[in-house]
């Protein structure tokens, strides 16, 4: 009787045990070898699929071995070809979450780093993203990486890359960097033949201390009564916001207790992303219980913020108009989001005399859109309040700004939605709304994507689709992209897949011009907008087969 191994295809097989023959991890060399044996080809071809590839934030997959996962044998090539790509000499500052196996793989890569000739420097302990990030500018180092998986669930990890220097300056890689090292780590050889070097420097917390000072710098007023409620999601948010709060001169905020400590299996919430329905129940029953003014959520790597005030809460477009505006009012300069995201920014950077720029979705490529910015946000809750302090999405700094400006409106009795109230008035009504579609295979969204493009909508529900882009075939002025857009009689539609997740993003806008009746205006707009996402859901349903 032949054995179970052999329902493998011998292939496949050949590849799994060179591949265990070179993993550094005996765990994962089990984990392997366990499938071989009972013959799980399924299983072991999605493990070898193909290597995980640079998205929109680095490297990102689930935590398994084989080349398409998260694993030490993966980050030592990774690690290994970033390496290469600078060469010798070079300084690399490394930092990691809180997330399953990240302080291992951030250990990995110093050793790699220093073993390479590379000075490395790694972060006192697991620390938001944009501390690191803001390291890399602080340290004035080549390069920097990051170990974490942002709001992904707790199977998952990944690897940012940040560049320093001319051009770069912290910001994450792009093309044709990313493309640049994808290749170096194709052509690392036996894993095994790595050099690793544990001499590597841990920095001190002094590093945090001078990020929690440089980000309290970009506060402007001196109103600070306000009573917030917060929670870090089980992230590494909750230590440096608190201490950017009290180097402000804020009161605590109070967090939701059940979520203030790092857990890496985010056990109260279904995903650990505040975009996700229910993941902000917890703070905002927090809230409702104290009576904050307002309502703070970071992810788990603390480089995106929530916001509540009272039960309801703002979209990320709402929540960058309000720090769109107060920046520039105390900071004049250029601006920038992305395609996505809603055109009020435009407006609200002509009424301060300003230009504003548009990019691919991505810090990576808002970070590059202008030089002397001084604001940038997407509406998937990222926001660089102070871009030549931390060239990457922020979630501490926006953290700060949000409760200054909440302070402020409750020193004149009034609230955030208050001020997102003036907003509509001077700039007309932006509705806006996301349509996401969750699938099990990658080729699903391929497939709708490209009976979009085979054949787009002629009407979406009750409006008219007047134009067409597609910028993977033009992108124009912006790099080419798996984008379509569809411009609509008083409306936009923005589809894309996913950079992080498996799944389709679309993005809904309607615009009303400033007008005297600010609740009809709203009315109108959610009328069209609701009938957008019921016509527009049905419709990929279909496609999507």
């Amino acid at each position: 009787m032949p054995s179970p191994a052999t329902t493998v295809d011998a292939d496949l097989a050949a590849r799994v045990r060179a591949w265990i023959a070179g993993d550094p991890d005996p765990g994962d060399r089990a984990e392997l070898q366990a499938l071989l044996d009972v013959g799980d080809g399924p299983a072991l071809a999605d493990r070898f699929a193909a290597p995980l590839a640079f998205g929109t934030a680095g490297l990102r997959g689930p935590l398994q071995a084989g080349p398409s996962g998260m694993n030490r044998a993966v980050v030592r090539r990774a690690a290994a070809a970033l390496a290469a790509h600078l060469g010798p000499g070079r300084r690399v500052v490394i930092g990691h979450d809180a997330r399953h196996r990240s302080d291992v793989f951030a250990r990995e890569s110093a050793a790699v780093m220093a073993g390479a000739g590379l000075h490395a420097v790694l972060l006192p302990r697991a620390l938001p993203t944009p501390v690191l990030a803001f390291a890399v500018r602080a340290l004035a180092a080549d390069a920097g990486v990051m170990v974490t998986a942002s709001h992904n669930p707790p199977t998952d990890n990944g690897y940012k890359i940040y560049l320093g220097g001319p051009g770069d300056e912290g910001a994450q890689i792009v093309s044709p960097t990313d493309a640049e090292i994808e290749a170096r780590i194709a052509a690392v050889g036996p894993v095994a033949r790595i050099p690793l070097d544990p001499g590597f420097e841990t920095a001190g917390e002094d590093l945090v201390t001078a990020y929690v000072t440089a980000i309290c710098g970009l506060t402007t007023g001196d109103a600070r009564d306000v009573l917030v409620a917060v929670t870090s999601l089980h992230g590494v948010g909750d230590e440096t916001l608190r201490a950017a709060f009290a180097r402000a001169g804020f009161a605590p905020p109070v967090a939701e207790p059940s979520q203030a400590r790092p857990d890496p299996d985010f056990p109260t919430v279904a995903f650990p992303n505040p975009e996700e329905a229910g993941a902000m129940d917890r703070v905002l029953a927090l809230g409702a219980r104290i009576g904050a003014d307002v309502v703070l959520a970071n992810d788990p790597d603390a480089d995106r913020l929530a916001v509540a005030v009272g039960d309801r809460v703002l979209t990320g477009d709402e929540v960058g108009r309000l720090l769109a505006d107060h920046v520039l009012a105390h900071r004049p300069g250029p601006v920038a989001t992305t395609i996505v995201s809603s055109a009020m920014l435009e407006r609200i950077a002509e009424a301060h005399g300003v230009p504003v720029h548009r990019t691919l979705t991505g810090f990576k490529w808002l970070m590059r859109a202008a030089g002397g910015l001084v604001f940038a946000y997407e509406e998937a809750l990222g926001y660089a309040v102070g871009p030549d302090v931390v060239r990457d999405k922020d979630g501490i700094s926006a953290a700060l700004l949000v409760a200054e400006l909440a302070a402020a409106q409750r020193a004149a009795g009034r609230t955030l939605l208050d001020r997102l109230d003036d907003l509509e008035r001077r700039h007309g009504v932006h509705a806006t709304a996301q349509h996401v579609v969750r699938v099990q295979r990658p080729e699903q969204i391929s497939r709708i994507m490209a009976a979009l493009r085979a054949g787009p909508p002629a009407a979406v529900g009750p409006a008219a689709v007047e134009r067409v882009e597609d910028l993977d075939r033009d992108g124009g002025p912006l790099p080419r992209a798996d984008v379509l857009v569809l411009t609509l009689a008083g409306a936009r539609i923005v589809v894309r897949p996913s950079g992080t997740e498996p799944k389709l993003k679309a993005y809904l806008e309607v615009v009303r011009p400033p007008g005297p009746d600010l609740a009809a205006q709203r009315a109108q707009a959610g009328t069209l907008l609701e009938a957008l996402q019921e016509a527009l859901a049905a419709d990929l349903a279909r496609r999507g087969g």
